[in-house]
């Protein structure tokens, strides 16, 4: 098998931490990485790696509680997110620093969605943080970011698995992961036993989510209904509506796979985890790396 790999990741929420296993394990494999094309989460580690940053990221990500979830969720008073993602991205920043993309080692590339003109954006110039904050805000959970009179959201929106935008080259042989697959998936650690207090706590920040959605909600009845009998309140709202993107990005990303039909694809299953279960990290990573082995193990039984 060629040895240069063109890299491209999909969106996912903290499925996306897999995407962190299957690049140590192509790197242990003797794979060279050339190019890389994410969107959100894919954006964000492929951004990161790209900067050389990785492992000390990974090493971070391993520390997280379910407690330091709860201190990330800066909740938004203004309209268009719940959450701003301000103290999420200071964190990121630590990482990245004042870095554009045209000055790293590896080739990259990012996709976000503009609102405002109803069009994709890619970023493969400028400042890599802002790209990685563009690409990553979920609509409605994360506010969007503006810049340049765009409005932009989590490019899963209209292109979670960027395969039309990674820039290739003769020699290189195209990898796509797909953190959202529709497949089974078996616990690869045993699950440890969490700390009731971080189980409560954590708890009750879905709750608030899911809270603050229904208040919305509510908002849009008493604005628009003019009397009429008011709906029940959804339940648990903030679920059900990142559930609902996961479901349309797993198919947009499929019609992708069927289009330009990597030479590679790894997928690992969309039930490994609910979109912020950054906690997980562990197991995560572990996931990525064994799907990433056995895939690799396909390919090399067929040769």
């Amino acid at each position: 098998m060629k040895k240069n790999i063109a890299l491209v990741l999909s969106s996912g929420g903290a499925r996306g931490i897999a995407h962190i296993g299957v690049i140590e394990e192509l790197l242990d494999s003797g794979f060279n990485i050339t190019s890389i094309a994410g969107t959100s989460m894919g954006a964000l580690v492929g951004g990161i790696h790209a900067k050389g940053s990785l492992p000390e990221f990974k090493e971070w990500l391993l520390s997280v509680t379910k407690m330091d979830m709860l201190k990330f969720m800066d909740l938004a008073v203004g309209h268009g997110g719940l959450i701003k993602g301000e103290k999420i991205m200071k964190v990121v920043g630590e990482y990245i620093g004042d870095m554009n993309i045209e000055n790293l080692s590896i080739p990259f590339s990012c996709v976000a969605a503009d609102l405002e003109g109803h069009k994709e954006v890619v970023f493969d110039s400028g400042n890599l943080l802002l790209a990685i904050r563009a690409s990553c805000s979920i609509p409605t959970v994360f506010l969007p970011v503006y810049h340049k009179n765009m409005r932009l959201v989590d490019g899963g929106v209209l292109n979670p698995l960027p395969l039309d935008l990674i820039k290739r080259s003769p020699d290189d042989i195209l990898v796509a992961v797909n953190v959202n697959a529709n497949i089974p998936y078996e616990h690869v650690l045993q699950e440890k036993k969490q700390l009731q207090e971080q189980e409560i706590h954590y708890s009750k920040m879905r709750a608030a989510l899911n809270e603050k959605w229904s208040g919305l909600i509510d908002l849009y009845v008493e604005k628009y209904r003019k009397g009429r009998p008011a709906k029940p309140k959804p339940y648990n709202l903030f679920d059900v509506i990142s559930d609902s993107i996961i479901l349309a990005q797993n198919k947009a990303a499929s019609l992708y796979i069927d289009k330009y039909k990597p030479d590679l694809l790894i997928e690992t299953s969309v039930d490994m985890c609910s979109t912020f279960d950054f906690y997980k990290s562990e197991e995560l990573i572990e996931a990525g790396r064994i799907v990433c082995r056995k895939a690799l193990e396909k390919v090399e039984s067929s040769d």
